[in-house]
């Protein structure tokens, strides 16, 4: 195999390999192809013959022949949170070990994401994944049409089209609410997200309707917009009031570190004594000893797990079919909320499983 290029010079072809590893150029298609049946002998002589030749597999033309272009546009707002690069890292490996590859987009977390559809859908994307936004009606209808499935991950729309991994929003808010009353808490605020999010309406709708069940006022609002400023900003308008909150649930432990830090540093509060705060998704931060953070988890990698294989099904399966997936969690104790009773020990950490609760 000592040949390598043409006197032209020209960049080496699938037909220049096989006619080099003796194949047929089907079989450099299925050596470069994850998952396709070759054998283990004439994969690994077409490989030799391409690194000889300097051949790399033109993933634009394969598209054109294949019509899957593998890969998944992922469009994100909310970086700064700890969650999504968590989300980020573990769905671009998932992904690759299936042979896709993820092609990031950015977008206002406060609106569609309509502005950059067009954008996203002239790289010929398999499929469609939006964290932390959505997308209009209409538009779910548009890639439904043409064969773009569209999963929403920490979010659902009322769109048929689209399917859906979230954590167990309503639950959690409630049983956040159900915890700070068995604490003893009376007065309580919370932290909103974004108005239009739905995982920040979830989460309220579950607390308010803790309070509404033991006969407890409504609690206090203010909303953060899922923003470290916007949460600090909330929680000055809270703990100014006279009758300030001796608990609060903030939307995401995003907001919930700044509100700690605005309690702690501003007002010269003690974080558990004067006020109690509980997050939510259990973000790496929370784990940290400064913080120490009560908050309801949203296992990462199972939400992960769970939205690739979706979103596989839906591209490689022959009558895809729109799915919701909601991932249990638990609510994690740590030092910045009074604990009350009912709370075991399981794997190394503390969650609160009342009397009668689902584990």
């Amino acid at each position: 195999m000592s040949q390598t290029r043409g006197s032209s010079n020209r960049p080496a072809t699938a037909t220049d390999v096989a006619r080099i590893a003796g194949v047929s150029q089907s079989a450099v298609s299925r050596a470069f192809t994850p998952g396709a049946s070759i054998a283990a002998e004439t994969k690994l002589r077409i490989i030799e013959a391409a690194r000889t030749l300097g051949y790399r597999p033109n993933a634009i033309a394969r598209s054109l022949i294949t019509r899957r272009s593998r890969v998944i546009g992922l469009v994100a707002a909310y970086l700064q949170n700890h969650f999504y690069p968590d989300v980020l890292e573990l769905m671009s490996r998932r992904f690759q070990a299936l042979g896709y590859h993820i092609l990031l987009f950015t977008a206002d977390a406060a609106a569609h994401a309509d502005p950059v559809m067009e954008e996203i859908l002239a790289y010929r994307v398999d499929g469609l994944i939006l964290a932390s936004t959505t997308l209009s009606s209409a538009l779910a209808a548009d890639c439904r049409a043409a064969g773009i499935p569209v999963l929403l991950f920490n979010r659902t729309a009322r769109a048929s089209q689209v399917s859906s991994v979230t954590g167990e929003n309503e639950r959690g808010g409630r049983l956040i609410g159900e915890f700070l009353i068995a604490g003893g808490h009376r007065r309580f605020g919370f932290v909103a997200g974004v108005e239009v999010s739905s995982t920040s309406q979830d989460r309220e709708r579950g607390f308010r309707a803790a309070m509404a069940a033991h006969g407890l006022p409504e609690p206090l609002r203010a909303v953060g917009h899922y923003t470290f400023d916007g949460a600090a900003a909330a929680a000055r308008t809270l703990l100014s009031r006279p009758d300030r909150p001796d608990a609060i649930f903030c939307g995401n432990d995003h907001m919930a570190l700044a509100i700690s830090e605005v309690a702690r540093f501003e007002f010269g509060l003690k974080v558990p004594q004067d006020v109690s705060l509980v997050g939510f998704d259990d973000v790496g931060p929370a784990r940290w000893a400064s913080f120490s953070l009560t908050s309801f988890s949203q296992p990462v990698s199972t939400m992960v797990d769970r939205a690739v294989e979706v979103m596989i099904e839906q591209i490689e399966g022959e009558a895809p079919v729109p799915r919701d997936v909601i991932v249990p969690g638990e609510l994690i104790v740590r030092g910045s909320a009074r604990v009350p009773a009912g709370c075991v020990s399981i794997n190394g950490q503390l969650v609160w499983r009342p009397e009668g609760s689902a584990p």
